[in-house]
């Protein structure tokens, strides 16, 4: 029997194309998931390794569907070996049925992996690069300069904290952040 895994990153992301793959290649059972690669808690996942038997087939659109470390994938395809149940990648043309099948999803296994860190050395990369540029990243504060003298002034003023925070438009926290209640005149 073939059956079908189909995952998604994201919730907003849509399943059909793979969906659509799985069906022509024949699978009679699909389970799904909308979650992250990394995630180690995949019910859809979960429930088709519970559904598969031996001589079964699982059967995925691409590899990188069923995990992101080649540690999980390897784990994963020597489970399904131990149990006899063959992995098979529509995409990536791996069929774990014969050896060739196997040693060609070892290198996939190892290509997937070496890709995502590569995507996130780049990434990291950038980060410093910008860091070094003077880009700052994240939100923009919320107490600016002119916040922050007007905030003083009311406070020296004698209003109360919770009205000054109100009139410059910041949380009560954000203004003892900015204005700790030991700099202030008493």
């Amino acid at each position: 029997m073939l059956i079908g895994y189909a995952r998604v990153s994201t919730a907003d992301q849509d399943l059909t194309m793979q969906l659509d793959a799985l069906a022509a290649a024949g699978c009679e059972k699909i389970f799904t998931d909308k979650a992250s690669g990394t995630k180690v808690d995949r019910a859809g996942l979960a429930e088709a390794l519970a559904y598969a038997r031996e001589g079964d087939s699982l059967v995925v659109w691409k590899l990188d569907r069923l995990g992101r470390s080649m540690k999980g994938l390897v784990d994963l395809a020597a489970d399904l070996a131990a149990r006899k149940v063959d992995l098979r990648s529509l995409t990536d043309g791996i069929d774990t049925k014969g050896a060739a099948g196997r040693f060609f999803f070892n290198v996939m296994a190892a290509l997937a992996v070496m890709e995502r860190e590569l995507i996130l050395e780049r990434t990291m990369a950038g980060l410093a690069a910008a860091k070094r540029a003077g880009k700052v990243g994240g939100r923009k504060p919320s107490m600016t300069p002119a916040k922050l003298d007007a905030a003083r002034k009311l406070l020296d003023a004698g209003q109360p904290p919770k009205d000054v925070a109100s009139a410059v438009g910041v949380s009560v926290a954000t203004l003892y952040r900015h204005c700790p209640a030991g700099e202030r005149e008493a």
